[in-house]
């Protein structure tokens, strides 16, 4: 595969095709599919991941569900299924019930799949969009040629564009305004140092990986400017839920007068909740700390502690970029 010709997901020839991230960076295996529980299980088991992405992709299974057959029943048990795949991230919610009101809304004399379809790719289209708007947005908050921190990981493998935190620091560098970005691996799948170096390294950024415990040494010794990251989940008050090891990166940037930001298309704002301790936190299976792809390195069973995302208090968030605007604590999101 060439340097840039990559993409997470694409629908053609009324199939999905995605790319499975569980197997970067090491394999590039696509996978093809017209069924909406193949789709489920794929955001279930991380082979699409990224709070964004994943509202895509459930958007264009609910429209393969109805491919055969436009039956109620079968829709509104797809939206079930797609519905429980993962509890977080807000996104997934949102295209799942801007695709049930297309349906509930649907003339009945209307080819069914092709609306819900066209619906799909709108919102597909609509995410690159603000990927674009949001890679210009965050360009103002460089004031010299920076060195940045990021987690987890935040480009194409997680929108339907060119990606969020990511895409800020792509188009910053671009502009002169990056000279070094250090990615934290990101336990216990390794988003970072699987799909962030990936995605670096297509775009010819310079960077190091480095393990989720060396964030402090990086600050101890002045050497990080500021911290970007994405989310999943922004409540009304600015609280918002990200990878886990998030908040530990928001601390330090507090303690060493660091700033950090938080950048999220507005779909992943959810004004409904007052605050972060209302946010559900996804947990995920203990096996996922001693494995990788299959392969144990630890066959103990042991207790452990498996939160899939942590919560940010807004206070420590320097700013919220959005395709709109650039947000400035306090926050309040009741109205947007």
């Amino acid at each position: 595969m060439n340097s840039k010709e990559y993409f997470s997901i694409k629908f053609e020839n009324d199939e999905l095709i995605f790319l499975d991230q569980t197997k970067l960076p090491n394999e590039e295996i696509y996978f093809k599919t017209k069924s909406y529980k193949r789709v489920a299980k794929a955001i279930e088991k991380l082979e699409i991941r990224g709070a964004p992405l994943i509202g895509i992709a459930a958007a264009y299974g609910l429209a393969l569900s109805i491919k055969k057959s436009s039956d109620q029943n079968i829709f509104l048990k797809a939206y079930e299924r797609l519905k429980n795949t993962r509890p977080t991230a807000v996104n997934l919610f949102y295209a799942l019930n801007t695709i049930k009101l297309s349906f509930e809304n649907a003339n009945a004399k209307n080819d069914l799949y092709k609306v819900i379809l066209n619906k799909a790719i709108e919102l597909h289209n609509n995410d690159k969009n603000k990927c674009d708007l949001i890679g210009k947005n965050g360009l103002s908050i460089f004031h010299k040629k920076s060195t940045v921190l990021t987690h987890c990981n935040t480009g194409k493998f997680a929108t339907g564009g060119d990606g969020t935190a990511f895409n800020v620091i792509k188009q910053a560098y671009k502009n002169n305004l990056v000279d070094f970005v250090y990615a934290d691996e990101t336990r216990p799948l390794l988003q970072g140092s699987r799909l962030t170096s990936y995605e670096l390294e297509k775009e010819k950024i310079p960077f190091a990986i480095l393990t989720d415990s060396s964030a402090a040494s990086l600050f101890s010794s002045d050497n990080i400017d500021l911290v970007i990251v994405g989310a999943d989940r922004i409540a009304a008050n600015g609280d918002t839920a990200n990878k886990i090891g998030t908040y530990n990166l928001a601390v330090l940037c507090h303690y060493h007068k660091k700033p950090f930001y938080i950048v999220a298309p507005s779909t992943t704002i959810d004004s409904k909740l007052s605050s972060g301790d209302k946010i559900e936190i996804e947990y995920r299976n203990g096996k996922e700390l001693f494995e990788i792809n299959g392969r144990k390195f630890i066959n103990k069973n042991l207790k452990t502690y498996t939160p899939a995302f942590d919560v940010t208090p807004s206070k420590l968030i320097k700013g919220i970029i959005t395709e709109k605007k650039i947000y400035e604590y306090p926050y309040n999101f009741i109205n947007e």
